[in-house]
């Protein structure tokens, strides 16, 4: 790592810390040469899947489209800002582990079902009412019964 004060190649670590939830190195270095320190955050740099869209088309993964659509279903709900955030994250990070270059939008679909199950019952089902299709109240019925196991 070149030392951003006299860009010297030399410097060392003098504390390293996982940060956002264990996504992220921060690492303190110091310059051998000048001595100044100065800090550098260090990530994977994974891929996230191509959308496989039902019609075939393909698209890359949009984190802002699946943010709106899950504040959609959240809307007017009592869940923070922040279960959204970890929500998308716990998303994001299961497509990429999936260590495919494209998944279907079934899957997505899927996987912001689980995530919404767990953070609120009611946005569940307004998810759900659009994502499986429900063409009469019986479905409605069907799906909220499941809730209740």
């Amino acid at each position: 790592m070149h030392c951003p004060f006299c860009s010297t190649e030399e410097t060392k670590v003098i504390d390293s810390r996982l940060v956002s939830d264990g996504y992220q190195v921060r690492r303190r270095r110091e310059c051998t040469k000048c001595h100044e320190r100065f800090t550098t955050f260090e990530t994977a740099e994974l891929v996230v899947p191509k959308i496989i869209k039902n019609n075939g088309m393909r698209e890359p993964f949009n984190e802002d489209k699946l943010r709106r659509g899950i504040q959609h279903a959240l809307e007017k709900r009592p869940v923070s800002a922040d279960d959204v955030e970890k929500a998308i994250s716990h998303i994001t990070h299961q497509l990429r582990a999936t260590g495919e270059r494209e998944v279907p939008s079934k899957l997505v679909g899927s996987l912001v079902m689980e995530e919404l199950k767990k953070l609120d019952k009611v946005a569940y089902i307004r998810f759900a009412s659009v994502y499986l299709s429900f063409e009469n109240i019986n479905e409605f019925s069907n799906e909220i019964e499941k809730l209740k196991d």
